[in-house]
Order: structure tokens, then C-alpha cells, then sequence
């Protein structure tokens, strides 16, 4: 396991094991396998919570339910499934609270950004199209 090494200088002062946190976070990330996801470490009286925080990225490929893949051996992979409308807008909801938007259409719209340089289309068609639609009004997010 590689990341006890990386884990060691940060978290051996504080007088965890960097083992025992290292398996705690293999534990958590377990159906993330494959996938990039940033893991918040909350150290409280010597005893350390581990809390997974996934990136737009991360969310649009889980929802494209891609079969897990070794990051070593397969490079540039393109990502060339179809997500709803439904789909994005459940994403941005859990994406909202570290938003920079006012407004939940915001959201959407940085979603739909990810969307588009993850290279998967939504609703048939590629997102900066949809990104034009909801700008010009004609679609309407909740």
C-alpha cells in the first residue's frame, strides 16, 4: 500500500497509526474503485473519520456505471455514454454546497461543463448545446 508513505509525515505527529488510517480509507473508497476522489480526514481525541468528497468528475463517470478500470494500464480513456437531464441536476444537488453559483441553474451548468470535457453526451446530445438551451431559457431547471 502506497499511501501509507504519503500518509506518515502528515498524520504520525498526531500520533495515529498511518496503517491503520490507510486501511480506513481503502475501506471507504471501496466502490470508488477506479476513480479519482479527494478523502477528508477528520482526526478528532487521536481517532480519525474518514469522509469522501467526489469531484463533478468523479460523480458524472460513477453515473455512467463504466466498469472499473486499472488507472496503470489504461490511459485516455474516453468516456462516451449518454446521462439525462435528471441525472445532471441530482449531481449538481450534491454538488451545491461547494458551488460557487447563487442558484442551483448554476450548478447545472458547471456540471454541464464537466460533462462536456469528461466527453460524455446528455440527453442524446453534446452539453454545451444544453448549456445554450437553459441560457436561452428554453429549458427549465427546478
Amino acid at each position: 500500500m502506497a499511501a501509507t508513505s504519503s500518509l506518515a509525515p502528515k498524520i504520525g505527529p498526531l500520533g495515529l497509526s498511518p496503517k491503520k488510517v490507510g486501511d480506513d480509507i481503502m475501506k471507504a473508497t471501496a466502490d470508488w474503485k477506479g476513480l479519482k476522489v479527494t478523502v477528508k480526514l477528520i482526526i478528532q481525541n487521536r481517532q480519525a473519520k474518514v469522509e469522501i468528497v467526489p469531484s463533478a468528475a468523479s460523480l458524472l463517470i460513477r453515473a455512467l456505471k463504466e466498469p472499473p478500470r486499472d488507472r496503470k494500464k489504461v490511459k485516455n480513456i474516453k468516456h462516451s455514454g449518454n446521462l439525462t437531464l435528471e441525472t445532471v441536476i441530482d449531481i449538481a444537488r450534491q454538488l451545491k454546497h461547494r458551488s460557487l453559483a447563487r442558484e442551483l441553474v448554476g450548478t447545472v451548468l458547471e456540471v454541464l461543463g464537466t460533462a462536456q470535457s469528461v466527453g460524455c453526451t446528455v440527453e442524446g446530445e453534446h452539453p454545451h448545446e444544453i448549456i445554450d438551451n437553459i441560457k436561452a431559457g428554453d429549458i427549465e431547471v427546478p
